[in-house]
């Protein structure tokens, strides 16, 4: 048996999926009393007003709900085989002899190298930017940027990137088990760069899947846990994703055979990785999206654990478009311990991205960022703030939306071929007058962010 530490105390744990539409439309008109004896609510010493605040419960279980209804992502998982049949030169024309000469096809293997995610069709590149030269205080914002982008693609593509394109130690790329879904849905690949002194590795979490509805679901889940040893409440989807068990416990060490929860098996590689190579090696975590939450409450879990000689060596972490991942308190909490083990954490905000927003800012709950702000605007000018600005009007944004979609025929011939966008990106773009702050969310931008801004 795995050793376990009960860290939990304080929670509010909802679960939409043992419950029926009906069941959730009922907690409208349920009392305080009601909803807290409720099988597919948990509320341990919550307080009676966060429980009053019966609307908002009801719209985060109903939107989990009918997101967790795409949670296996059949569409997508055509889509993208599809984007690769019609996509690649090579795929199409052996999709098109199969289909004449054998009367079959077979689908591009999902594990093949030349197989590319939605994320990577939005954005293929996978070269570093060669203007940015280690060493430069751009050069681990853009590193970080590309691994948090080539972190949704299979594990032969992601070892071809680090060790061809990149030129760095591929170590390796993780499914990790979140007993929260049941299932190895959490993902991170880890690689060393011995092109800065001292060398670094890199973690790097995958984020968001589009099609990936259990994903998105996560970033308007409200529940939460308040954490023994760690001040304020965190979400729970989140600190799920990482290992903590549906009991409140978080298992110090794991055998052979058992589920491998993602802190455990990524600090076990670490201290053998700090053992074996120079003894001032640092580490770096990062990631787009939910990959940038699970980034930012990892060191929140070091401290829990009280692995200081670990939290030493973490130089930085980097998170593209993040949501948040706790309370006021619990930003504080963290921001002091950055500052005591020398920690430097920025958190990068492309102009209207949604996510970064995430979960809305209601006031029982008071989820809240901390830490620096790079914000970006749509013409790639860094501002370095407390908090993303708020969102504009209809108008507004949607007039930014249409600049992006112009920009995007524009920045080749200012910036290189290397920044031409594809169809599937400009059709992306296009998204953005119906829906303005969602095609803010690709990687793309945050990649060329890290690459053209000033900060």
């Amino acid at each position: 048996m795995a050793s376990k530490t009960r860290t939990s105390y304080k929670r509010l744990l909802l679960n939409p999926r043992v419950a029926s539409i009906l069941e959730i439309f009922r907690v409208l008109s349920s009392t305080p009393a009601e909803i807290e004896k409720k099988y597919f609510i948990e509320a341990v010493e919550v307080k009676q007003s966060i429980i009053e605040c019966k609307g908002i419960i009801f719209l985060s279980l109903l939107f989990q709900k009918l997101l967790q209804s795409n949670g296996k992502p059949l569409f997508g998982s055509v889509f993208e085989s599809c984007l690769n049949v019609f996509g690649n030169k090579t795929n199409f024309r052996t999709f098109l002899n199969d289909l004449i000469f054998r009367g079959k096809v077979e689908l591009p293997d999902q594990k093949s190298v030349r197989f590319l995610s939605t994320i990577g069709h939005l954005d293929n590149r996978v070269d570093l930017d060669k203007n940015i030269k280690p060493g430069s205080n751009k050069y681990f914002a853009s590193l970080s940027a590309m691994a948090s982008k080539i972190a949704y693609e299979n594990e032969d593509f992601i070892q071809h990137t680090v060790e061809k394109a990149w030129k760095m130690d591929y170590l390796e790329v993780y499914d990790f088990w979140d007993e929260r879904r049941q299932g190895n849905t959490t993902q991170a690949f880890m690689f060393r760069d011995k092109n800065v002194d001292p060398d670094t590795i890199v973690v790097a979490f995958r984020g968001t899947e589009p099609f990936n509805g259990n994903d998105w679901s996560t970033d308007v889940d409200i529940s939460w846990y308040k954490l023994q040893g760690i001040k304020g409440r965190v979400h729970s989807g989140f600190m799920s994703a990482l290992g903590l068990k549906l009991d409140g416990t978080w298992p110090r060490s794991t055998h052979p055979g058992e589920h491998q929860p993602a802190y455990n098996t990524i600090i076990e590689q670490l201290k053998c990785h700090f053992k074996n190579v120079n003894h001032q090696t640092k580490f770096i975590v990062t990631g787009h999206s939910l990959g940038g939450a699970l980034a930012i409450l990892f060191p929140a879990v070091l401290v829990l654990h009280n692995e200081t000689e670990v939290l030493e060596r973490l130089e930085a972490v980097y998170t593209f478009g993040q949501p948040k991942v706790g309370d006021e308190k619990f930003g504080k909490f963290m921001k002091g311990q950055f500052e005591h083990y020398g920690i430097s954490y920025y958190r990068f905000v492309y102009n209207h991205d949604i996510v970064p927003r995430l979960p809305f800012d209601f006031s029982f709950l008071m989820y809240k960022h901390f830490g620096t702000c790079i914000y970006i605007n749509s013409v790639y000018e860094a501002q370095v703030l407390e908090e993303e600005p708020a969102r504009k009007n209809f108008i507004t944004e949607r007039v930014d939306a249409m600049w992006e979609l112009v920009r995007s025929f524009l920045l080749p011939h200012v910036f290189g071929p290397e920044y031409k966008e594809g169809l599937l990106q400009l059709m992306f773009r296009m998204s953005g007058l119906l829906l303005p702050g969602l095609p803010d969310h690709g990687p793309q931008d945050y990649v060329n962010a890290t690459r053209l801004a000033a900060y």
